[in-house]
């Protein structure tokens, strides 16, 4: 059995939506969603093993979640710490946009605590859920020691955070150094803005870097990805980038329709996306394949409120009371 790593942090979410009459969900969030999107997406030569630190006022509700995933490992356990557990508080005043309120204090990873966890893992899917999970040196490290495919996520490492908790964009001058640390780097359009004056631009900036298919995520639009010449599929990372081989392949590809009255609920599209393209690619799945799974089930989640039970829901299933 394959193993696949994921890095990221569980966030309990307080969900406030357009309508100031409706009462706010409360759900899991953060990296539980990219684990539901693997866990519907992986084939089932893959089991999943998150590497999450939980505060420990919410580690039995978090190990709960997990027993519910069909592909998880048998020896997956959150780690406890004794933190509170971080909470965001999402408050929509459109369809996509949001501003977000962080409270608790999950500490990230060190090295010497990440290491001993990677030595059994055939790939690394990176979700940078708080922006705290890893700092520069530390994913320097994991891309220095291990050999496996990394897809990352740079997601909240370009949000500041306020004294209130706001999280707020700033500008990203790492954008580079953070590239070179993965195969495949998503960003959204706000957090492209932070780091290149446009997708090109930073397309060049990160294949320069070694990355070898960059993906920018465009809400109902759909996604634009950009790739190295050569790069179908993950068993092209056997082969050394070729840079100056031939111009960069890109395409807008559009998004999939929701079959939902409304507007739905986008929280967390960007991770299931993001999770079932690296999944399917996993499965060995061509890119354009695994472009349309991963466009799909972003569509179909926003047919769905939260995490609980996610898994079933874009496998199509009822879940189970």
């Amino acid at each position: 059995m394959k193993r696949l790593g994921v890095i990221g942090s569980f966030v309990w979410d307080i969900i406030h939506g357009r309508d100031v009459r409706a009462l706010p969900v409360q759900e899991w969030g953060g990296i539980t969603y990219a684990l539901s999107a693997a866990d519907a997406a992986l084939s089932d030569e893959w089991s999943l093993v998150p590497l999450s630190r939980v505060g420990s006022d919410l580690t039995p509700e978090a190990r709960r979640f997990l027993k519910s995933l069909r592909h998880i490992a048998p020896d997956a356990e959150p780690i406890a710490v004794p933190q509170r557990n971080n909470r965001v508080e999402l408050f929509y005043t459109s369809d996509e946009r949001r501003s977000e309120v962080l409270s608790g204090g999950v500490s990230g990873w060190t090295w010497a605590g990440l290491k001993p966890l990677l030595h059994n893992l055939d790939a690394l899917y990176i979700n940078l859920i708080s922006g705290f999970e890893l700092d520069l040196e530390t994913a320097q490290l994991i891309r220095q020691h291990f050999k496996g495919p990394i897809y990352c996520d740079l997601h909240s490492v370009v949000l500041a955070l306020e004294p209130n908790g706001l999280r707020s964009l700033r500008p990203f001058p790492e954008a580079a150094a953070w590239c070179a640390c993965a195969d495949i780097i998503q960003v959204n359009e706000d957090e492209l803005a932070m780091m290149a004056p446009d997708g090109l631009a930073l397309a060049a900036t990160a294949m320069g870097a070694g990355v070898r298919n960059l993906v920018v995520t465009l809400g109902k639009r759909g996604v634009v990805y950009f790739a190295e010449p050569g790069f179908e599929r993950l068993s092209d990372l056997a082969q050394p980038p070729r840079p100056g081989a031939g111009p960069l392949r890109t395409a807008l590809v559009p998004a999939a329709q929701a079959r939902v009255d409304g507007p739905g609920d986008p929280t967390g599209c960007g991770d299931v996306w993001g999770a079932t393209y690296f999944s399917r690619l996993l499965a060995g799945d061509i890119m354009s394949v695994a472009l349309d799974r991963a466009l799909t089930a972003a569509a179909r989640n926003v047919e769905h409120r939260g995490a609980t039970g996610l898994a079933h829901h874009l496998r199509g299933e009822l879940h189970p009371l």
